[in-house]
């Protein structure tokens, strides 16, 4: 018998915004949203712990924000900074403080750990993050190993240069069809309107549409994917002795 495929379809950035809130809600609802990371320092952060604690199916990590970056001709320049990306004590106290608040508005213990632009993948940050995450007994994207995280559903270069055909249905089903066994994490960025400033604003509609498209729901079974989360019991046995990866 073939292995299973589990997939968990993640949405960043849940308390950014009412918007961004609303999206994250109705991807779940009317798609294939099945977990979030909340941003627990996001001006709707508290509407966003208030849906999850009614929700308990939804599966809520912790998307830890340091900052954020923008590429502008080719140079990098920061649109805020809530701790310097390279200063390890600052990165641990914001960690901390971050997860205090997770706890505090949501009254439980994080799924999982992933961080805003994905500022974990580089040190120090990725140690101080890897440590919390063996504390919590949770993964952390891209660094456990049980669970493989794909970001190919996502509008943009790394650089912010559009790539609208990204977030089509047929270039999603591609993505998924190409999935192997075992647990993944797919990355999204669901959102409604554009009550807040960001360069990555107008894509968050169009993906959506997308994960509410129901021939997207339609062709799980055929491509041999079930949807699950970080609660699922499922996933249990593939993180089972598993240690967070500190190292690059």
């Amino acid at each position: 018998m073939a292995a299973p495929k589990l997939l968990i379809v993640n949405g960043d950035d849940f308390g950014l915004s009412p918007g961004v809130n609303a999206g994250t809600i109705a991807a779940r609802e009317r798609g294939i949203l099945t977990s979030a990371s909340l941003m627990a320092r996001g001006p709707a952060a508290g509407e966003a712990a208030a849906y999850a604690r009614r929700n308990l199916s939804l599966s809520v990590g912790l998307h830890l924000d340091l900052g954020e970056w923008v590429c502008r001709e080719g140079n990098w320049e920061i649109l805020y900074q809530v701790a310097p990306a390279g200063d390890a004590r600052a990165v641990r106290a914001e960690a901390r403080r971050q997860l205090d608040a997770f706890r505090r508005l949501t009254g439980m213990e994080p799924t999982h750990l992933d961080s805003h632009q994905h500022v974990h993948r580089r040190e120090p940050a990725r140690s101080i993050f890897a440590e919390m995450a063996q504390e919590l007994g949770v993964p952390l994207r891209g660094a456990t190993p049980g669970v493989r995280y794909c970001g190919d559903f996502y509008g943009q270069t790394a650089e912010g240069h559009p790539l609208p055909g990204t977030l089509t249905v047929d270039h999603l089903l591609g993505v998924l069809g190409r999935l192997g066994p075992g647990a993944a994490e797919l990355g999204c960025h669901p959102g409604q309107g554009k009550d807040f400033e960001s360069p990555y604003l107008h894509e968050r509609g169009r993906e959506l549409a997308t994960l509410c498209d129901p021939r997207v729901r339609a062709a799980l079974p055929d491509l041999g994917i079930t949807l699950c989360s970080f609660r699922s019991a499922e996933l249990g046995p593939l993180l089972a002795g598993l240690a967070v990866q500190a190292g690059g």
